[in-house]
């Protein structure tokens, strides 16, 4: 089933999800397919799935109720990490008809080639150790901005984390065919790339041996003269070193502007989530990138309500964060997954006291990006401007990560401007 049928693609999750699923997306035009929106009819729907949280499994499952309203004779796909943690589970989810796990995810043009729907969902999936391909993607939603995902995978099974088990071990794609894609996004107009992994900051491993590193990559980039804007979309604080630190300080084309994973400002949550650094390694990173780039813009990944996590410990957390001189946080409430340790860790948070602790972070993060702009007032930096009209005006980011809205002009879309900020 391929020519002169229709899809609908819909993903959950990460930044590296958009970019796979915008490759499969390009992958199933070539065989034929016309791409509809996901609330249109179509022949076949393909949901690309997330599972860091219990709230992607439910929301999972409303699509396909909502797909069996829509069209109920439809093709139902769901791929991605919840399709490789649990098969089974998705494969009796009521108008489910195909289960591609990690390592078949990239075959689908072929698996809806010989697919003929029937009575019985067919699982095509493997065991996630015999996963060590890399498949190399990006998104092109518009002409303004492209994920790029350079690194899969993920050796550092934290205590809480499921995506080792969703993604497998960490691999990547080889310098040259980073640079070469590079060209190819910059060939369609787009100006800005974002450099997207599951542990973005261990790129260079290949065919289980590292050969090169993220920094190495970066140079590499720096040097495309077609690439106008690289942001780093996220990476670990351990592997944020400071000779990356130095390139994206002298750099014209990588933007002043990262995000790094924090979790906890204990230093005894950390040990319990098996991260790598301790808070005061963290607090290095950023006192070293504000004493480069002043006007850098950090955000900061932060779990509420970890096992353990009593009032004192939170308190350190809070006061951390409050101290820290970053632009904003990305919040997250703890949420229990099966076969991870965290799991064995005693003195469980009551839900409501999680959701509280996330409310307070979410408060202290809107104090930190007005601060942080307050501190951009009066100054120039460089806007690129997005393509969408939203009611009669358009948006863009300066490089250090601030939203600029003004009236919609075409004479701005896709266009780096000078702006003042107010």
């Amino acid at each position: 089933m391929t020519a002169g049928k229709t899809i609908a693609l819909h993903t959950l999750g990460c930044k590296l999800n958009y970019s796979e699923t915008s490759t499969l997306g390009r992958m199933l035009e070539k065989e034929g397919f016309s791409k509809k929106e996901f609330d249109e009819p179509a022949d076949v729907y393909v949901i690309n799935t997330c599972s860091v949280t219990e709230n992607a499994d439910k929301e999972c499952r409303q699509l396909v109720r909502r797909i069996q309203k829509q069209n109920a004779d439809a093709v139902v796909v769901i791929t991605g990490c919840y399709a490789q943690l649990k098969p089974k589970e998705i494969a009796e989810i009521p108008g489910v008809d195909l289960v591609l796990g990690a390592s078949e995810k990239f075959n689908l043009p072929e698996h809806l080639r010989n697919f003929t729907k029937g009575d019985s969902t067919k699982i095509c999936s493997c065991d996630i150790s015999e996963v060590n391909d890399f498949n190399a993607s990006f998104s092109v939603t518009d002409r303004t901005r492209t994920f790029l995902k350079v690194q899969d995978g993920c050796d550092y099974n934290c205590s809480f984390c499921t995506i080792p088990m969703a993604r497998g071990k960490s691999r990547s794609n080889t310098i040259d065919n980073v640079v070469k894609q590079a060209r190819e996004i910059a060939s369609k107009g787009v100006k800005e790339i974002v450099l997207t992994g599951v542990n973005l900051g261990d790129f260079g491993i290949i065919d289980g041996e590292r050969k090169n590193n993220f920094g190495e990559l970066c140079c590499a980039l720096d040097q495309v003269q077609e690439v106008s804007r690289y942001r780093i979309s996220s990476i670990e604080p351990n592997l944020l070193t400071k000779e990356i630190i130095e390139l994206v300080a002298s750099s014209k084309k990588f933007m002043p502007h990262f995000h790094i994973p924090l979790q906890s400002g204990s230093n005894k949550l950390l040990g319990l989530m098996r991260r790598r650094y301790k808070r005061e390694l963290y607090a290095e990173k950023v006192d070293l990138i504000k004493a480069m780039m002043p006007d850098a813009a950090i955000g900061v990944d932060v779990i509420v309500g970890f096992p353990s996590e009593d009032e004192h410990e939170f308190k350190k957390t809070f006061e951390f964060l409050h101290a820290l001189d970053v632009a904003y946080l990305h919040v997250f409430t703890y949420s229990e997954r099966p076969n991870t340790k965290a799991l064995e860790i005693d003195n469980v948070v009551p839900m409501h006291i999680r959701n509280e602790r996330n409310k307070l972070l979410r408060n202290l993060s809107y104090q930190k990006m007005q601060y942080f702009r307050a501190t951009q007032e009066g100054k120039t930096r460089t806007v690129l401007f997005e393509q969408e009209n939203k009611n009669g005006m358009i948006e863009g980011y300066t490089d250090n990560y601030i939203r600029i809205s003004t009236p919609f002009s075409d004479d701005l879309v896709n266009r780096e401007v000078e702006w003042l900020i107010r």
